[in-house]
């Protein structure tokens, strides 16, 4: 007498097949993000460094700063390439003045990054080479041919040259104590040296 109502297993049915669908998408969507973030992830070191990053990772960057000062037409801080040489320093500041000392400079001499570079003026010139007190026969860096060099304790021919190079690379000796940037010479061998040289 009672009717019985017909189980409800289509709209069961219906259910576990739309869970079923929605769990597949998600998994699709999930490896589709998953692949993406690997791609970028390998794309990262070259598209996506900031400049200052990439500059580290790429080596040098082929120029150098210095700081030209004097008598030049335009002082100022200029970037320069790496192996520029003084003169590119003097002519990226506009060239020198009527009063620059050219004498007292060394045009030829490579820079350095971060090197202050100064052009002195006739007559105030303090890379210019200081004559020697009357009696005092110390070796003067500045100046001492190789002959001159050998007469210091334990500098030898080798030393000698090398004192030589360093001194056209780089300038005057400001100090003593500068011998210790030549390859070669320690502490050591630079108290040996001390009260036999000058600059």
């Amino acid at each position: 007498m009672t009717s019985e109502q017909p189980p409800p297993a289509p709209r069961r049915r219906r259910l576990r097949l739309s869970i079923g669908a929605a769990v597949v998408l998600a998994l699709v969507v999930l490896s589709g993000a998953v692949g993406l973030g690997i791609l970028r992830g390998q794309a990262a070191p070259t598209d996506s460094l900031p400049l200052s990053d990439a500059g580290e990772t790429s080596g040098p960057s082929g120029e150098l700063y210095v700081h030209v000062l004097g008598a030049v037409e335009r002082p100022g801080l200029y970037v320069l390439e790496l192996d520029a040489r003084l003169v590119d320093a003097v002519a990226a500041a506009g060239g020198t003045t009527e009063e620059a000392d050219l004498a007292a400079v060394n045009l030829a001499r490579v820079l350095a990054d971060g090197e202050q570079i100064i052009v002195p003026t006739v007559g105030a010139a303090s890379d210019a080479p200081r004559a020697a007190p009357p009696g005092d026969d110390r070796v003067d860096l500045n100046t001492a041919d190789q002959v001159a060099l050998e007469t210091l304790p334990r500098i030898g021919p080798a030393l000698a040259e090398r004192i030589i190079a360093w001194r056209d690379e780089n300038g005057r000796f400001q100090s003593v104590d500068d011998l210790l940037a030549v390859p070669g010479i320690g502490e050591k061998l630079l108290e040996g040296i001390r009260d036999g040289a000058r600059v």
